[in-house]
């Protein structure tokens, strides 16, 4: 597995241990952080995991209202965690992470729901996906203040 797959894999486990436990990603990531400085057999937090999940923080209420606003029949609190999780990590990157081709991104988080989820949940995944990317300028200029 590639080494930016991996992180994304991480975040999305440190977003998904974060919304078990009712705590901050940031609090998550800290302490994966600890964990690791602890206790070497654990896996260290890359630089891009923490990119990752600190961007995803600073967008955290605009990417849920998206979300809500563009998940046909599905409210966020009733989605499985799993896609929940996958989609929010995978539209932070879509939207704000230049650096990321939007093919890929979404392809990531296909991947993601096909391991770690249902097998319903990659069409949805890649549903909701690409009408982010499609609506991506104007997402992204609507939340400018986010």
């Amino acid at each position: 597995m590639a080494a930016r797959s991996k992180a994304r894999r991480r975040a999305f486990q440190i977003l998904f241990e974060a919304d078990q436990r009712g705590a901050s990603v940031q609090e998550v990531l800290a302490d994966q952080v600890r964990l690791h400085r602890s206790d070497n057999r654990q896996p260290p937090v890359n630089d891009f995991t923490m990119q990752l999940v600190e961007g995803y923080a600073k967008h955290v209420a605009r990417i849920d209202e998206l979300i809500a606003t563009y998940a046909v029949d599905w409210d966020l609190d009733r989605m499985p965690v799993t896609d929940r999780n996958i989609v929010r990590l995978a539209a932070y990157e879509l939207i704000w992470e230049d650096g990321t081709p939007d093919a890929v991104a979404i392809d990531e988080a296909v991947n993601l729901a096909k391991e770690f989820s249902t097998d319903e949940s990659p069409t949805f995944v890649n549903g909701l996906l690409a009408r982010f990317k499609d609506l991506k300028p104007r997402l992204r200029r609507d939340g400018a203040d986010a």
